[in-house]
């Protein structure tokens, strides 16, 4: 069994890895303190090992529990030093009903000067803040 799950594992990290990076290597995480609800303000991100040759990063915004819901997103360039500033994605806030909270997931690529994906990963959080 053991061994199964070791194979499983390994065929999963052979399959995610993208232009010779590892699955995971390229992660994203942000807080939605401070933004207000049904606003356009971007929360701010922490971008970890983005691939060399980022030159863009392209985000998208989908809601968990409202699919259907186009939120967008945007590229901006990537200067290498792991932030991307609030406010600087162009995108349709997180606006749940009243009363709820809903689960919003980023996709975000990482892109080279022509365009091209080097990586991608996804990172989510809950709003409103409970």
């Amino acid at each position: 069994m053991a061994k199964t799950a070791l194979k499983a594992a390994a065929l999963m990290s052979a399959v995610l890895m993208s232009e010779g990076q590892a699955a995971g290597a390229f992660s994203a995480s942000f807080s939605w303190n401070g933004i207000p609800a049904c606003s356009g303000t971007s929360p701010a991100f922490t971008i970890r090992g983005a691939p060399n040759g980022t030159a863009r990063l392209r985000f998208a915004m989908r809601d968990y529990d409202a699919p259907n819901y186009n939120h967008g997103g945007a590229t901006v360039a990537y200067d290498g030093k792991g932030k991307v500033a609030q406010g600087a994605i162009g995108y349709t806030g997180p606006c749940p009903p009243p009363g709820s909270v809903h689960r919003y997931i980023w996709s975000i690529e990482a892109l080279d000067a022509s365009g091209q994906v080097l990586a991608r990963t996804e990172t989510e959080g809950r709003f409103p803040l409970r």
